[in-house]
């Protein structure tokens, strides 16, 4: 099998690629800086700016399935422009593939996409499955939901489209563990707000798993990519602060505290989404990391 894969050097892309690498995928792989390309045996880079609407369209010779993880981190302050630059990134770039889809001839029957659980709203009852359609009036639902209208259009071309909708990724090297880690390293963990917000979360090594098991089995559709067993933001806290075997006595942090911190962005702190794995649970996915304490204890002991 030949993929091409968007976003290969970010945090997930570079777990998939050692997934796919070891299970005997071939990948090409776009990327917008030409010092990072490389042309080895089962691994070639192509060049692209979404941007620009420039791509070098042999990145999909004999390529089977796309899988599309490329957009701007949402891990920075939301300035205007940088939500602009948010929403184009993953808009642009899914609207660049479909053209060079549509115009070059392939043989490219699945293309896989990322997406997220903040399409959902934030709520403290309701648990979220892909059925849902009552979307948040948020930001990053508004982008979620572009984003996933854009990759829909593949569909048009007659090729099988999934969309994995991701949750909180655990990992060490980046993301939202390594923020509550790093102040819980001095003993000064703490949850946001109440703490009773729901944090649906997903280790690194099934989060690239859910994407290799899509793509084994040609899985079409909204997939939750989160484990089956989610907790609320005070539990998460007080848990990596065990597996760091550090104190948690901290008083909370309020809501208004991190809005002038952080702006716009507090909301990832802050939203509650308790979101379901049952139906990739149903397509026989079996989670590596069924419990916050295990994924913790690999990813900070």
């Amino acid at each position: 099998m030949k993929v091409l894969i968007t976003g290969a050097t970010g945090l997930v892309g570079s777990e998939l690629v050692s997934l796919l690498l070891k299970n005997g995928v071939h990948i090409h792989y776009l990327t917008t800086s030409k010092d990072k390309l490389q042309d080895e045996l089962n691994y070639k880079g192509f060049f692209w700016n979404p941007e620009k609407g420039i791509i070098d369209e042999s990145c999909i010779d004999g390529v089977d399935a796309i899988l599309h993880l490329a957009g701007a981190s949402i891990a920075k302050r939301w300035t205007e422009s940088y939500k602009q630059q948010i929403l184009e990134s993953r808009v642009l770039s899914t609207t660049v593939l479909y053209g060079l889809l549509k115009n070059r001839s392939n043989n490219v029957h699945h293309f896989i996409s990322a997406s997220a659980t903040g399409i959902y709203p934030s709520s403290l009852e309701k648990v979220y499955s892909e059925d849902d359609t009552d979307f948040d009036n948020s930001f990053l639902s508004h982008v979620v939901q572009r984003w996933e209208s854009a990759v829909d259009r593949i569909k048009q071309l007659n090729i099988r489209v999934s969309k994995v909708r991701t949750g909180l990724v655990l990992s060490r090297k980046s993301g939202v563990l390594k923020e509550i880690a790093a102040p819980a390293r001095f003993g000064f963990a703490a949850a946001f707000g109440s703490g009773k917000q729901m944090q649906s979360w997903v280790h690194i090594d099934d989060l690239s798993g859910i994407y290799h098991y899509i793509l084994n089995n040609e899985l079409e559709g909204i997939y939750n990519a989160v484990a089956p067993f989610p907790v609320d933001n005070n539990k998460l806290t007080k848990q990596v602060a065990k597996a760091l075997d550090k104190p948690y006595f901290m008083p909370n942090i309020p809501k208004f505290a991190m809005e002038a911190v952080l702006g716009e962005m507090h909301t990832l702190l802050f939203d509650s989404q308790n979101v379901s794995a049952k139906k990739i649970i149903g397509e026989g996915y079996q989670f590596k990391y069924l419990s916050l304490e295990k994924a913790l204890k690999a990813e900070l002991a």
